[in-house]
């Protein structure tokens, strides 16, 4: 894992190594009810790369899970997160304010992980 927690705003965890078993173990410690959901999904990524003779389906739950555990290291901005969907589920308002700060988080988090 990469860079060190700091501050009470700071990650709960460091950034681990985009490999399977590291995106298990941050998963494990941040969100351990998602497990189960990250095991079926590596079962049907390479289920497919061996169908398919690709790495792409590798690729993208690495990529899937990286910016999951990029987001929820931080409570706060997870919690923005949910709230920003739950906006946009609503479809209370007008969505369109919600729907940018939702990629500005992903395009962070997909920063943070190197992707």
């Amino acid at each position: 894992m990469s860079a060190q927690p700091h501050g009470p705003n700071g990650p709960l965890i460091p950034m681990p190594e985009l490999t399977p078993d590291a995106l298990r173990a941050a998963v494990a410690r941040i969100a351990p009810s998602r497990v189960p959901a990250l095991t079926r999904h590596l079962f049907e990524a390479t289920t497919n790369a061996r169908q398919t003779q690709s790495l792409a389906p590798l690729r993208a739950f690495v990529h899937s899970w990286a910016v999951f555990v990029a987001i929820e290291r931080y409570p706060q901005r997870a919690a923005r997160l949910r709230e920003l969907e739950r906006i946009v589920d609503a479809g209370e308002q007008d969505p369109d304010a919600a729907i940018a700060e939702i990629r500005r988080i992903w395009q962070t988090a997909e920063a943070e992980a190197g992707l």
